[in-house]
């Protein structure tokens, strides 16, 4: 008997979440045409400019990213690794508090300002319990991240529609859980003048049943709850101590985990 942990919600083997910065004007645009195609993302916004010029108000918060996950970006976007730890620690939280009064959910992820980070910050990260931060590093792949709070993505959303065509023609039987992470900033798409991109994307990958459309926080969610399964010394008994149901394969076929139960082999 074979069990892994190669399985996304109903079974799936693909994830597919975004995440744009910055919560400029633009992002209403952006958002509209994501719910156009059933895609799901995560917003990380500064609580310091919203209302300002060129940016969404504060009122529009809730609304506006309904469905989709309002995240940290800190109060102002400064260099956190040149940032006394004090004011790390208030960048970050403040902006939690502020944003979590808008949407009524709690704010435990964060993208960095400027993609820029040191071991400190990371440190200081997990001290206040954030639980994933999104650098800028783009490496080409889909693979889960080996450390959530230095999340690298998939690519930036220039290159979306190259990488959207590589992730749907993936096979099946690849063993491992893919994600595609596609991050950016809406005002690119204005400022360059390709928003035909996003239709392109949605149109390549929108609407499939063998994908998971996610934001951020519920790919932490679920890939912590999946590691925290407990088995019998044989593995014919498996204890899902969550309230979240996962999924894993039996000897290549799904098998459903439902949160609070124990599953016999």
């Amino acid at each position: 008997m074979r069990i892994q942990y190669d399985r996304f919600p109903n079974g799936t083997k693909k994830a597919l979440t975004l995440s744009f910065d910055d919560g400029r004007e633009y992002d209403r645009r952006l958002v509209k045409k994501l719910n156009d195609y059933g895609i799901r993302g995560t917003f990380h916004l500064n609580s310091g400019t919203l209302g300002k010029k060129g940016y969404i108000d504060a009122s529009e918060v809730d609304s506006l990213y309904s469905g989709h996950e309002v995240s940290a970006h800190t109060v102002d976007h400064p260099f956190l690794e040149q940032t006394p730890p004090e004011q790390v620690i208030e960048q970050v939280m403040e902006d939690r508090k502020a944003l979590e009064a808008l949407v009524h959910y709690p704010v435990k992820g964060i993208s960095y300002p400027f993609g820029t980070y040191n071991d400190q910050v990371v440190g200081l990260l997990k001290s206040v319990g954030m639980e994933y931060a999104r650098t800028v590093n783009s490496h080409g792949a889909f693979h889960k991240p080996d450390d959530w709070l230095r999340w690298h993505p998939t690519c930036h959303h220039k290159e979306m529609v190259e990488y959207a065509e590589k992730f749907v023609l993936m096979q099946q039987m690849f063993s491992k859980m893919a994600i595609l992470y596609v991050w950016g900033h809406s005002y690119e798409f204005e400022n360059d003048h390709n928003w035909n991109l996003v239709d392109r994307f949605g149109e390549i990958i929108g609407g499939r049943d063998d994908i998971w459309y996610a934001t951020n926080a519920e790919i932490y969610a679920y890939c912590n709850a999946l590691n925290k399964l407990r088995f019998s010394a044989d593995c014919r008994m498996i204890h899902n101590p969550s309230a979240k149901t996962v999924w894993i394969s039996v000897d290549g076929e799904s098998l459903e985990l439902q949160g609070g139960q124990i599953t016999r082999l």
